[in-house]
């Protein structure tokens, strides 16, 4: 079974800082583009950052300065460093993939289960 498994959500007061981090385990031959969404309470799921196989990031406006996404090719993890967090970034935290399964040419877009963070005094 092909899946993402999501770790390092909680509560941390505004300012603070979280690393959330997402692994991908199962029969996979390789992985394209990897990121983190988030969806806050009565709002859509947005976008927060990307990064390429090759390590080229993209990032919200919103984040930007304050969150850095970075991957681990070889051990299929991606993380999501969070500092001078706002209560603005208070969501369920999702990691996404673009995988090839192992055997096949088929790509298969994974979504982890999600991760509450919430930043709050």
């Amino acid at each position: 079974q092909v899946q993402l498994v999501e770790s390092g959500g909680g509560l941390v007061q505004p300012g603070g800082s979280l690393r959330l981090s997402c692994a991908a385990s199962g029969s996979i031959f390789s992985i394209n583009a990897m990121g983190w969404y988030r969806q806050a309470p009565g709002k859509q799921r947005e976008l927060v950052a990307t990064i390429t196989s090759g390590g080229s990031t993209n990032y919200v406006d919103s984040v930007k300065g304050r969150f850095t996404i970075s991957r681990d090719n070889a051990k299929m993890t991606v993380h999501l460093q969070m500092n001078s967090l706002k209560p603005e970034d208070t969501a369920v935290y999702y990691c996404n993939a673009d995988v090839v399964v192992g055997g096949t040419n088929r790509h298969l877009g994974l979504w982890g289960q999600g991760t509450l963070v919430t930043v709050s005094s």
